[in-house]
């Protein structure tokens, strides 16, 4: 099992800035991928960002030039970097995690959630 625990969520005024932080432990084999979805009231879970092994990253249109995600594989870990923050960019923020996990001579690849940390933005 992996478990996640995700900080930095908070309120800011549009165009301030915060960081989130996701950090990911459990009988981890290895991270494959790492990545940050919203979901904002009455919407779907979005992507917002991820990143993946090789460093490669993926951005949702909406958040291009102001999120920067990033990872340091030696804590299990990811950050996303907020900046020039909207109002449209509050929602609950989740660690999401694509890990392959140990338990004696067996891997399992699974896909794991953080509980979610809330984002407010004030215009």
């Amino acid at each position: 099992q992996v478990h996640l625990v995700e900080s930095g969520g908070g309120w800011v005024q549009a165009g301030g800035s915060l960081r989130l932080s996701c950090r990911a432990s459990g009988s981890i084999w290895r991270i494959n991928a790492m990545g940050w979805y919203r979901q904002a009231p009455g919407k779907q879970r979005e992507l917002a960002a991820t990143i993946s092994n090789d460093d490669s990253t993926n951005y949702a249109d909406s958040v291009k030039g102001r999120f920067t995600i990033s990872g340091d594989n030696a804590k299990n870990s990811v950050y996303l970097q907020m900046n020039s923050l909207k109002f449209d960019d509050t929602a609950v923020y989740y660690c999401n995690v694509d890990a392959t996990t140990v338990a004696g001579t067996t891997t399992l690849r699974g896909t794991y959630w953080g509980q979610g940390t809330q984002v407010t933005v004030s215009s």
